[in-house]
């Protein structure tokens, strides 16, 4: 078993803008990570996840580069084919496919492991994480440096961390961070109101993109789980009340 621990910082091509206001895999990820060589034996891996109270480990070589993931899933395989005190018949296991005979008699993590891996790279918005989570079915991410060493590891809980953000914090970012000193508009000219991570606005704007790019900057900040657009238009005179959900909603 191997666990490492580094602390790696989000990628230089994040702009501060987008950095100031949205979490990466970095702020959420486990940090301290339990990992596995390919030529850990099936018990082994058995009693490092009953241990650490996980569902799956990565498998790394010497050098800490994510080589796959085993989850329980795959270990699971081996009993399934057992359950019954006798070896499952073999067009049973004809019918699951190739990768469930083989990991039925995988006696070692690098039999056993899903590869290649699913993963993300340090920096990474925590939306995108998400998105990738759903693409691909998976409920962890290890999340690995630009040259594919592993650097933490990433699971759907984590992700919703954003949302514990209070309704205060919220609201002071948008007032300060966004009105003020992005869009460079009179806080006071927007009544800004936070409940339960739902934004709502409501005030006149010079022109409609001013009200728009507002929206949608409020969209995109940590916790907001929607935004109620009722932004005025100075230039039309219109109002356009609608309600736009937030990324992970």
């Amino acid at each position: 078993m191997n666990t490492k621990t580094e602390d790696k910082s989000p990628d230089p091509g994040e702009s501060a803008e987008a950095e100031m206001r949205r979490s990466t895999v970095n702020d959420v990820m486990t940090r301290e990570v339990v990992s596995i060589l390919e030529f850990t034996p099936y018990k082994d891996i058995v009693r490092i996840l009953l241990q650490h109270g996980i569902s799956a480990v990565p498998v790394v070589d010497e050098q800490y580069h994510v080589r796959g993931v085993v989850s329980e899933g795959d270990l699971i395989q081996k009993e399934a084919r057992q359950g019954d005190g006798y070896p499952e018949p073999w067009e049973l296991l004809a019918r699951r496919g190739r990768g469930a005979r083989s990991k039925a008699e995988a006696e070692l993590a690098g039999e056993l492991m899903t590869s290649p891996a699913i993963t993300v790279r340090t920096g990474t918005g925590v939306a995108e994480a998400a998105r990738l989570m759903r693409r691909h079915g998976v409920k962890r991410l290890p999340v690995v440096d630009g040259s594919g060493v592993l650097a933490g590891i990433v699971s759907r809980g984590d992700l919703l961390k954003p949302f514990l953000r209070s309704d205060e914090g919220i609201r002071d970012t948008v007032v300060q961070e966004i009105l003020r000193d992005t869009v460079c508009v009179d806080p006071r000219s927007v009544d800004v109101r936070v409940r339960d991570g739902v934004v709502i606005l409501e005030g006149e704007m010079e022109n409609e993109f001013v009200a728009h790019d507002i929206a949608r900057m409020v969209r995109e900040l940590d916790g907001v789980v929607a935004v109620v657009d009722r932004l005025r238009f100075r230039m039309t005179g219109r109002s356009s009340p609608r309600t736009l959900h937030g990324p992970a909603a």
